[in-house]
Parts: C-alpha cells; sequence; structure tokens
C-alpha cells in the first residue's frame, strides 16, 4: 500500500451509476440528496432524522451522492451522518446563541466583504455550497437562493479592495468558491490579480471533500495562473479521507498550490484526540498540512454540536509532541461579537526568574532555560523593517504596547466612568499629565 492509499466507497443504490456520470462534478452537485425518500434510499433513518427533515424553515439540506456514500448505513452514529443529516436536536436553543455569532455583518463595508483584520479581507462569492454542514456558522445566509450576491456587489468588492491598500491578502469563501461556475471564478481571481497590492489570494472549500470530482485538470491550470494562491479544504474526521479525496488533492499539490485543513471541534464526531491524531496523520499524508481546529462557534442550530473549550485544550496536549509539530493544529476561538480568532493552548511555560525559564513538554519532563546575561536589544531607530513598519490604527493591540506605540488599552467607557465628575486639582488641570514620556503620544519630537 502507497503512503496515500485510501478506500473509495459508492453506496449500493449508486452502483448503476456509469462511471462518467459518477465522476462528473456537474452530475453529483444536480443528484442530490435533500428528502426523506432520497435518503431512505440509502440509509435506515432515525425518528429523530425524519422529523427534522421534515420540519420547515430548517437550514437547508442537499447532500452528494459521493458524500453520502461514505457514510455507514448501519450505524446512526456515523460520523459522516451527524455532520450532513439533520436531527431535533437543531431546533434546541442554548445560552449565547446567536444569529450571526461573529458579527461578520459589522465588519462588512461593503455587501460580501467582511473586513475583520488589518491586513486581509473576507470575501464571500456565493452563498451555495456542494452540501450543507449541520453546524454552518454562516447559516443565516449559507443555502438561502435570496441571498445571492450580484454582480453589481462583486464590482463593489473589487473597487474596496482596489481602495484599500493596506488589504494585501483576500481569502475567497461564502458558501463554496468551487461551486461558482467556472468562467465565474477565473474572471473573479482576473480582477483580483489586477490590483497591486493584493499579494495573496486563498481559497476556502469544502468542495473537494464533498465531491473531489470537482478539481479536475482545467480547474488546477486554470489556479495555477494566479499564484501566490493557497487553498483550504475542511475535513473533520478520517472517515472522510478518501482515494477521491487524495487523488484531488495530489492534483492541486502538483499544481504549486500549498493545501491546509481546518476543522471543528464536534461532539460525537471528533472530540477524541485518536480520533484527532488519526485526522492529522493522513492529512499531512495527502500533502494537507493541519492548519486550525476551531471550537464550535455559538451559532443557531449548532448547540448539540459544542464541547467544552477545555476539550480542544485536550485535544491539543495529547498531539503536540505525540506527532509531528507540523501535523499539530492551531486551537482557536473565534471570538464571540467580533473578536475575531484566539488561539487557546496547554500552558508549557511554568515559571521565570530574571535570569531562568521554567518550562515543561508533552511528557512532564519539566526543565530550565538560563537566560543570557548580556543581549544588546533590538533598536528600532536603526532598524529599517520597524522604520517602514505598516500602521495598524486602533487594531495594534498588545502587540503595539510592546511596540511603545502606547501605555495603556483603555475599555469602551473607561474615561467617563472614572472621570467621576472631573474634579481635578484646579492648578494640574491639563491632560498633558497622563502622556508617559517617550511612549505613543508622548513621544518628543526628536524620538
Amino acid at each position: 500500500m502507497s503512503p496515500a492509499s485510501f478506500e473509495s466507497k459508492r453506496a449500493p443504490f449508486f452502483k448503476d451509476v456509469p462511471d462518467e456520470k459518477w465522476n462528473d462534478w456537474r452530475w453529483q452537485m444536480a443528484s442530490r440528496l435533500n428528502s426523506v425518500d432520497d435518503f431512505r434510499q440509502v440509509l435506515k433513518l432515525t425518528a429523530s432524522e425524519e422529523k427534522a427533515l421534515s420540519t420547515p424553515g430548517l437550514f437547508r439540506v442537499d447532500v452528494t451522492p459521493y458524500y453520502v456514500s461514505l457514510i455507514n448505513p448501519d450505524d446512526v452514529d456515523d460520523p459522516i451522518r451527524k455532520q450532513i443529516i439533520p436531527t431535533a436536536g437543531e431546533v434546541d436553543v442554548f445560552t449565547g446563541m446567536m444569529e450571526d455569532s461573529l458579527a461578520e455583518d459589522r465588519h462588512s463595508p461593503v455587501p460580501g466583504l467582511v473586513h475583520r483584520y488589518p491586513d486581509r479581507v473576507l470575501m464571500l462569492v456565493t452563498t451555495q455550497c456542494a452540501s450543507y454542514c449541520r453546524y454552518c456558522t454562516r447559516a443565516r445566509i449559507v443555502g438561502d437562493p435570496t441571498q445571492t450576491f450580484s454582480r453589481t456587489d462583486f464590482d463593489a468588492q473589487i473597487e474596496y479592495l482596489k481602495n484599500t491598500p493596506q488589504v494585501r491578502d483576500v481569502l475567497l469563501s461564502g458558501g463554496d468558491p468551487l461551486t461558482l461556475a467556472p468562467k465565474v471564478l477565473e474572471e473573479l481571481l482576473t480582477h483580483l490579480r489586477e490590483i497591486p497590492h493584493i499579494e495573496i489570494i486563498r481559497i476556502g472549500s469544502r468542495v473537494p471533500v464533498f465531491m473531489p470530482m470537482r478539481v479536475t485538470a482545467e480547474l488546477t491550470d486554470m489556479l495555477q495562473k494566479f499564484h501566490p494562491l493557497w487553498f483550504n479544504i475542511h475535513v473533520n474526521h478520517p472517515n472522510e479521507i478518501s482515494q477521491e479525496l487524495a487523488d484531488s488533492m495530489d492534483k492541486l499539490s502538483r499544481a504549486g498550490i500549498p493545501l491546509g485543513n481546518q476543522s471543528v471541534l464536534l461532539a460525537g464526531i471528533n472530540d477524541c484526540v485518536h480520533i484527532q491524531r488519526d485526522l492529522v496523520q493522513k492529512l499531512v499524508r495527502i500533502r494537507v498540512r493541519p492548519y486550525y481546529l476551531y471550537q464550535c462557534d455559538l451559532v443557531e442550530g449548532a448547540g448539540h454540536f459544542r464541547t467544552p473549550i477545555s476539550k480542544g485544550i485536550e485535544i491539543i496536549e495529547g498531539l503536540r509532541g505525540h506527532t509531528s509539530g507540523y501535523a499539530v493544529p492551531t486551537f482557536v476561538v473565534d471570538a464571540p461579537g467580533g473578536g475575531g480568532k484566539i488561539p487557546v493552548m496547554p500552558n508549557y511555560y511554568i515559571s521565570s526568574s530574571d535570569h531562568k525559564v521554567v518550562l515543561r513538554n508533552y511528557e512532564g519532563y519539566i526543565t530550565t532555560y538560563e537566560e543570557p546575561q548580556k543581549y544588546t536589544i533590538h533598536d528600532p531607530k536603526t532598524c529599517s523593517y520597524c522604520q517602514n513598519k505598516r500602521l495598524e490604527p486602533g487594531q495594534s493591540g498588545v502587540s503595539g504596547l510592546l511596540d511603545g506605540e502606547a501605555m495603556f488599552i483603555e475599555p469602551e467607557h473607561f474615561e467617563e466612568l472614572h472621570n467621576r465628575g472631573g474634579g481635578q486639582h484646579r492648578l494640574r488641570a491639563d491632560t498633558d499629565k497622563w502622556k508617559p514620556l517617550g511612549i505613543g503620544d508622548g513621544k518628543s519630537s526628536n524620538e
């Protein structure tokens, strides 16, 4: 068996479908399953699944024949089944539940763009997917045919990017960019490549997992015209890694496209360190580097998928040191309310003095690192990179404090809360007394 040899499956119901059709992504899209009658042809549905599939107004259901074939029909707890067939748990409410838990719409300067971070932008190019994950963080718009983006929306997105020179990195998402008509996707990439300050284009897609036959020679030939281009897929469980997925990743890799994976931590699906270890090791076998492991968002319909954050820390504890370093993803919580991704990990830093740092490794081995007695501090005044750094007004955070841009960060309304009526000493009423010398606004003109 070669390092990248995996199983290939086709449900018995589809055994008479000619290979020419089966391997045509357009046939897969046109033949998706979405009703009780459809799923009964390949699975014995539970009462909870039948009820959910018959509930009006539930998040859209569509599953490709390829992906439904990966399900073990005799296992009601199959991890692939749970990801795409709804259950009655989707209607449960929970504390903290939100429609737009990441506040993406708050950070949207034009329809379809999310500008949360200083130098990069999320570009939502469609609301359609090949299949629909039951924990989707954008269920408020994804799958809804009335929420599609128009040509006017695309033009506004491109115009914003042209006029925002700090943006160097654009991530195409949705929905799923690979459900776009090939000519539309190529036109979009062409417009992005015409903007001089955009250095990197990324594509986030679950299509290779739902429908790997979409990755054709024509697609890879087109994509490699737009380098540097990066590609992230979304695999949550080892059972999703088939020979077809491995072959599609091989095609993208041979086109010079770096590959990453983003998983979501899901209760009853992959909340086990041994499942995760098998997953990341299989991913690197197909040349996909694990990138992020996400805590499940606080979105409507996803309450039954949520785990404690401590579960994610436990999983990283069981990966770091126990498998290849490049196979260990970063565990992140996408902050509710729009705070962005916050990395969370086990604590390996135990203590420190003015000359020693105490650390522990994955085995519990505790060691000390002797700090240098003589260290010439980096001088930003003589560093050309520091002198020409890109400014991030209002978003530099703790890095800005370390860089001397400010001495403190105040919470909202801090000043008015603590002013207490403004009864400061009448002889020293000027506000310059609060400016720290040499930091931020307190820097002198010759610094």
